[in-house]
Parts: structure tokens; sequence; C-alpha cells
């Protein structure tokens, strides 16, 4: 008897950052234990063509499942359908201010408060600087409701040569919360590095 997939939500929105939502759904292909269950909002659909020349098939072609963004009868918007969690990559403002007043009133603000309210793992890839007030309280509202914020800050210990090598850090990083084990440097301290 084979054990089900894992399911993971993906939820893209319209903040700058496409990059990191596509390169995780190319990831996760690699990995025939997770399912990925996609909505992505309008927003994010237009930035998606603006910032990476793709479709909207073309992204969905990344992913297991695809919801529409306005159906809030999906599956994704009850607790009674199980997942290992929901990565919001990109997070706009809007949607995390939704999330923090418990406005579900879309199916990525709805799997993201059913995600909250079963105790399952919320990451959010917030991306808006510099941050006002009204953000870093939505911030901390989500965070006291135990989800993840989690901004896609690059990081240069491991020396990153390419673009490419930063965002595939960052995703490696984000799904590694969610349990998700996908090949990427880690930290092994600074003696490793002079070694």
């Amino acid at each position: 008897m084979t054990a089900s997939p894992r399911r993971l939500v993906i939820g893209i929105t319209g903040a700058t950052g496409a990059v990191y939502a596509v390169r995780m759904l190319q990831m996760l292909r690699r990995k025939p234990d997770v399912e990925t269950h996609l909505v992505v909002s309008p927003p994010g659909v237009l930035n998606i063509k603006h910032e990476l020349g793709m479709s909207r098939q073309e992204v969905h072609a990344l992913a297991d499942r695809v919801y529409s963004f306005r159906d809030i009868g999906a599956a994704l918007a009850s607790g009674g359908f199980s997942t290992a969690g929901m990565v919001v990559v990109p997070c706009s403002m809007r949607t995390l201010a939704a999330v923090a007043h418990g406005l579900s009133d879309n199916l990525i603000t709805r799997a993201a408060d059913v995600t909250l309210k079963e105790r399952r793992r919320l990451v959010m890839m917030v991306r808006e600087t510099p941050f006002n007030l009204a953000h870093l309280r939505n911030m901390t509202a989500v965070t006291e409701m135990g989800g993840i914020i989690f901004p896609p800050l690059p990081a240069f210990y491991h020396h990153p040569r390419t673009l490419d090598e930063m965002v595939d850090h960052t995703v490696a990083r984000v799904l590694e919360l969610v349990d998700i084990a996908v090949p990427g440097p880690s930290w092994e301290g600074m003696g490793a590095t002079e070694a």
C-alpha cells in the first residue's frame, strides 16, 4: 500500500516576485510525494505575464490541481480537506491584510484562514518595502495566529553567482518550513566555508 502524496496549497497574488512561485512549482514537480493545489489571483496572473512573460495556462500546467480564485466552495475552503500547509508566494499586502483580519473573500484568503484554524503551517512571502505601520501590524497579527511571515530576502552566505541561485535558495528555505526537502545549500558555519 503506497502513501498518499502530501498536499501543499500555493496561492499566487499580485505582488512582485512571481519568479518565486513559478520556481517553487517547478521544484515540486520533481517531488512525487507532494501534490500541489494552486490558486492564482487575477493580479497574480497579470504579474506573471508582466514579470515572466508566461501565460496563465503555462503556470497552471506546473500544478497538480488548479482552482478558480472565486470558488470559495472548493475543497481548499474546508478544514476537512487535509493539507500539509499553504504558501502564499508572493503575498500582496492586500492578501496579508485580509488574512490578518479574517476576511475570507476569495479562495486564497479562505484557504489561508482554513490553514490557520486547522493549526497547519501557513507561510506568507510578503512583498512590499518599506513597510508602513499597517503592514507591520498585519504581519504581527498573522504571526500571533500561528502563521509565518517570510519576506523573500536573499542570503549571501552561500555566495550565489546568479539570480536563479538566489531564488532557488529562498524557495528551498520556504519549503523546509512546510517539511519538504529540496536540494540546496545550507549554512554549515564559517569554519566550513574556510575549509
